[in-house]
């Protein structure tokens, strides 16, 4: 009889093929881990530390304040209409900017001679500068700019476009729409090719009209692209910042004093470095907050999520 307690105990080897394989797993994430430990974490870490300070930096005085900034950024008068501004122009651009790109990736997903040429014309705005685009458009909306020189040819009167509270904010988001919606235009163009023919045709066997079409075929196959349109284009649009600062400076008034261009004014020109870091932290919640009610939607959203 064998006696099987009497076999010597093998040394299992340590680099078994499972630890290979999570050690390998582990080496094509560890830049992307660095990257977001490094550029993310560590800089937000350290924006709530600095909210907590007051830091003069012309003084060369760094104070621990506790939670000041917190109740500073509770009463000051100027927060409320920044957080409105911000939130028109968010809603502006975000309505424009999907709605006239869907629009021109429809009209450019046609089988015609020349297509390709206007789809570059639309998408060259986005590879333009952002500071030499928002400089012309500055020349092009000033009182007597061009846009103003062409209404006169019609006999029309145009405004003084960055100086009045209404068309100030309207002239920043058109010129945002006009900048950027070449790339939604893209991504809407790629989720339409690839929308099954068979269905458009077996809706036409049924007797469904062009926009019946479009309501119950298109809209619902191209919905994860929307999604993601939308919360890139209002992620975006809430990290707006050199066009205010080129155009309109957050005037007249703050009528378009956005929450990032008034965290710049309170850190760089105010030198109030701590209230600036408090503002930094309210925008990165109002981002998380956006962010998580639009991935929630995505079950209403998106077809196959339903």
């Amino acid at each position: 009889m064998t006696d099987h307690s009497a076999a010597p105990n093998q040394k299992r080897p340590f680099w078994t093929i499972a630890r290979k394989d999570a050690a390998a797993g582990f080496l094509f994430i560890a830049p992307q881990t660095l990257g977001i430990i490094t550029f993310v974490l560590v800089p937000l870490g350290l924006v709530f530390y600095y909210s907590m300070h007051e830091w003069n930096v012309l003084a060369s005085t760094f104070t621990f304040v506790g939670d000041a900034n917190y109740q500073m950024l509770l009463r000051d008068p100027n927060l409320p209409p920044v957080l409105l501004a911000s939130a028109i122009f968010s809603a502006g651009l975000v309505v424009l900017n999907l709605s006239l790109a869907l629009l021109l990736a429809v009209l450019l997903d046609q089988k015609l001679k020349g297509i390709v040429v206007f789809r570059t014309l639309f998408f060259s705005p986005v590879v333009v500068s952002l500071v030499a685009w928002t400089i012309v458009w500055s020349f092009l909306l000033q009182a007597n700019g061009g846009i103003n020189g062409i209404l006169a040819v019609f006999g029309i009167e145009g405004p003084n476009w960055l100086r009045t509270p209404t068309t100030a904010m309207i002239s920043v988001v058109v010129v945002q729409v006009f900048k950027n919606v070449g790339l939604n235009m893209i991504l809407f163009l790629a989720a339409l090719q690839g929308v099954p023919k068979e269905l458009y045709e077996a809706a036409r066997v049924d007797g469904a009209s062009p926009f019946k079409q479009f309501r119950r075929i298109t809209l619902p196959m191209i919905s994860p692209t929307i999604l993601l349109t939308s919360i890139i284009t209002i992620v975006g649009s809430l990290q707006v910042f050199a066009q205010i600062a080129i155009l309109t400076k957050g005037g007249p008034g703050v009528s378009t004093t956005v929450l990032v261009y008034y965290l710049y004014q309170q850190a760089f020109q105010f030198n109030f470095f701590g209230y600036g870091s408090t503002l930094s932290i309210l925008l990165f919640l109002i981002v998380a907050v956006l962010t998580f009610i639009q991935w929630q939607m995505r079950k209403r959203i998106v077809f196959y999520e339903n």
